[in-house]
C-alpha cells in the first residue's frame, strides 16, 4: 500500500515537474513528496480510527482512576494513556494542568507528560516500516521505562513542591475534593453519528496543530536527505564515538518537533550512515526537551523542578543512545 506514494513521488517529480533523476534536488524533492504524502494520510486514517475508539472516553473517569491506583500502577497507566494519545509535548500541558487539578500525584502526571510526546501511534507504524518490529518495540518499551521511573523519582522527591503556585493550589484542592467524596461520573453512551463527529473533529483539530510541524520535519529530512555530502554525518557523528550519542542530544534541544515529524529526519539520518542509538537520541532530544515545551512548562513548574526534569530527559536519552548503539549489531 505504502509504494503509491512513492509512485505519486515518482511521477510528480519526474514527470510533472521534470527533474533529472540523478540531481539532488531531484532526490530531495521526492523524500519530501513520498513522506509528506505518506504521514498527512496515516496522520488522518489513525487519528481518525483512534479517537472513535476513544469517543466514548470520559476524561474525568481516566483521572479517578489514575489516582485511585497503587502507585506504580499508576505511573504504569500513566504512560500507557501518554502512548496512545496523540498529542506533542506543547499539546500535552494542558492535559498536565487537569491531571493536577483533578489531584493525580506529580509522579503521574509527569509519566504521561514525557510518555506522550515520544510515542504515538504514527511514529510506530512508521517506526515498524523504518527499523522493523524489534527496534520498535524496544523503543516503546524504553520510551515507557523512562516515563515511568520519572514519574516515580519526582514523587520520591516530593517535586510538587516546586509547582508554580497556583498550580500546587490546584494540586491541593483536588488531592482534598478526591479525599472527601468518591467521583460519580457517569457518561452516557454516544451513538455512531455521534463517535463519528467526534472523530472528526479531533482529526481536524489535531491535523491542524501537527501539519506544519510534518512540513518542517520532513524538509529538514529532505535537505539531509538530497543536500548533505555521502559521508558527512558518518565521518562526524557516525564513527561510533561515545560523545557522538550526547553530542547529538544536545544539537536536538533547540530544534521542536513531534514525533511523526521527527520520523522522516530519523530515516534521512540513517541513511546517511549515523548509528541507530545517536539517532534515536538526537530525535527524542528534539521530541520531548525542545525549548518550546521547556518554556511552557516553566509556565507550571519552578526553575529547580525544570531543571531536575531537564536532566532526567537528557541523562536518559543519553543513555537510551548508548544502549542502542551496543545492541543494534545483535539484532
Amino acid at each position: 500500500m505504502l509504494q503509491i506514494f512513492s509512485d505519486l513521488a515518482t511521477w510528480l517529480t519526474y514527470g510533472i515537474l521534470n527533474l533529472d533523476p540523478n540531481t539532488k534536488l531531484a532526490d530531495a524533492i521526492h523524500f519530501f513528496i513520498e513522506d509528506t504524502t505518506k504521514i498527512f494520510a496515516l496522520l488522518v486514517l489513525m487519528i481518525y480510527v483512534i479517537a472513535l475508539v476513544r469517543a466514548s472516553l470520559n476524561v474525568e473517569r481516566v483521572r479517578d482512576y489514575l489516582a485511585g491506583k497503587n502507585r506504580f500502577v499508576g505511573y504504569f497507566m500513566g504512560s500507557v494513556f501518554g502512548a496512545v494519545t496523540p498529542f506533542c509535548s506543547c499539546s500535552s500541558i494542558p492535559v498536565f494542568l487537569g491531571f493536577t487539578s483533578a489531584g493525580i500525584p506529580v509522579g503521574i502526571t509527569m509519566a504521561f507528560l514525557i510518555t506522550s510526546p515520544l510515542i504515538n501511534e504514527v511514529a510506530i507504524l512508521l517506526l515498524v516500516s523504518l527499523l522493523g518490529w524489534k527496534f520498535t518495540v524496544i523503543y516503546v518499551v524504553v520510551g515507557m521505562s523512562v516515563g515511568i521511573l520519572a514519574g516515580a523519582f519526582l514523587d520520591a522527591i516530593h517535586a510538587e513542591r516546586w509547582l508554580q503556585s497556583f498550580a500546587a493550589k490546584a494540586l491541593e484542592k483536588g488531592q482534598a475534593q478526591a479525599n472527601q467524596t468518591n467521583s460519580d461520573i457517569t457518561q452516557s453512551a454516544m451513538t455512531f453519528a455521534q463517535r463519528h463527529q467526534f472523530a472528526k473533529d479531533e482529526t481536524l483539530d489535531i491535523f491542524g496543530r501537527v501539519w506544519k510541524w510534518v512540513i518542517i520535519g520532513v524538509g529538514l529530512g529532505a535537505a539531509l536527505h538530497g543536500f548533505v555530502p555521502d559521508g558527512w554525518i558518518e565521518n562526524h557523528l557516525g564513527n561510533g564515538q561515545w560523545w557522538s550519542v550526547p553530542a547529538a542530544v544536545l544539537i536536538g534541544i533547540p530544534l521542536y518537533s513531534n514525533a511523526t515529524g521527527v520520523i522522516p529526519v530519523m530515516e534521512s539520518l540513517i541513511m546517511n550512515g549515523l548509528p541507530i542509538g545517536t539517532t534515536l537520541a538526537f530525535c527524542m532530544a528534539t521530541v520531548a526537551a525542545s525549548f518550546p515545551e521547556f518554556i511552557l512548562l516553566k509556565q507550571v513548574m519552578q526553575w529547580r523542578l525544570l531543571i531536575i526534569v531537564f536532566s532526567i530527559l537528557l541523562i536518559s536519552f543519553t543513555l537510551i543512545g548508548w544502549i542502542f548503539n551496543f545492541i543494534s549489531p545483535m539484532l
